[in-house]
């Protein structure tokens, strides 16, 4: 039975490594973003509505660029990230200008999803596969405590211009049991993984799947969101001049203390994104390809 799935892009965030607003880099024939390529696969899956999370100053530039183009394939909305959006009776008293993390970016949404939801990078290109593989989760799941992750070989998720940001993952059965939030380079041929938390470096193999924040939940993640939120400030009281409020941190939390369980789904597609300037020029040499063979028209919105 197909069912109501919003995807939710997280954009909010400034790609200070990339030198720029990473989300309104042409990278298709014809002045495409890799977002929109997201949200094309999205429609092709039977995605009813896609929500863009935001910073509200920039609001007039997704609108004009991104939104209007894609306002006639697919229900859209906007919701604003805004780091003065904290829970009652929390105070916090510092100087900080970066937002509070994906968690809270996620629930800046709360008044806009009324459906299960898929949330994204805005940044990455993920491909049809994982699309259509989480649509067919939700269309085919009833738990409501149940929810989903698209998790992506290693090997398929590197630049060779640096190293990047993933989650290790293991599993059992078919569902998640943890992820290591990894910095992840190749080095003397061999791929090492460096967990964030400062454990020491691991060897990753190429087929091992890692997390690229492409996550499927239920409409009850909000009220996750809304509790953990208030424990995140509480925990940090001390020191929030850098701490962020994280979906994997989240999710776990869920896993650990309220009975919920995520499915992992295996997608074998290659991931593209400009993580760094010099990952553009391939970038779109992928497309190019990927136009060539049929998977997307020249043209995406004609």
């Amino acid at each position: 039975m197909k069912k109501e799935l919003t995807l939710v892009i997280l954009a909010a965030g400034m790609g200070s490594r990339f030198g720029g607003l990473k989300q309104v880099e042409p990278i298709g024939p014809n002045g495409e973003f890799l977002l929109d390529y997201s949200i094309y696969d999205a429609i092709r899956a039977g995605f009813s509505k896609v929500v863009f999370i935001i910073k509200e100053e920039n609001y007039d530039l997704f609108r004009e660029t991104v939104g209007k183009r894609i306002e006639g394939k697919i229900k859209v909305e906007y919701a604003f990230q805004d780091i003065k959006d904290i829970p009652k009776g929390v105070e916090v008293n510092i100087d900080r200008e970066k937002p509070w993390g994906t968690g809270h970016a996620v629930l800046a949404a709360r008044n806009v999803v009324d459906s299960n939801f898929v949330m994204i990078n805005s940044d990455d290109f993920y491909g049809r596969d994982a699309y259509m593989k989480i649509k067919e989760f939700f269309d085919n799941m009833d738990d409501p405590n149940c929810y989903s992750m698209v998790a992506f070989r290693v090997c398929n998720t590197m630049t060779e211009n640096g190293s990047v940001k993933r989650g290790v993952c293991e599993s059992k059965d078919g569902f998640l049991t943890n992820i290591i939030e990894s910095s992840i380079e190749k080095v003397d041929g061999k791929i090492i993984a460096s967990p964030l938390d400062g454990r020491s470096p691991f060897e990753v193999e190429p087929n091992s799947l890692v997390s690229m924040n492409f996550f499927g939940f239920t409409k009850n993640m909000f009220d996750a969101l809304r509790t953990g939120i208030i424990k995140f400030f509480n925990d940090n009281k001390d020191d929030l001049t850098k701490c962020e409020y994280l979906i994997p941190d989240v999710v776990f939390d869920e896993i650990k203390n309220n009975g919920k369980k995520v499915r992992v789904l295996e997608s074998t597609d290659k991931w593209l994104g400009v993580t760094y300037r010099e990952d553009k020029e391939n970038v779109v040499e992928e497309i190019r390809k990927l136009i060539e063979k049929g998977e997307y028209p020249n043209d995406l919105w004609q």
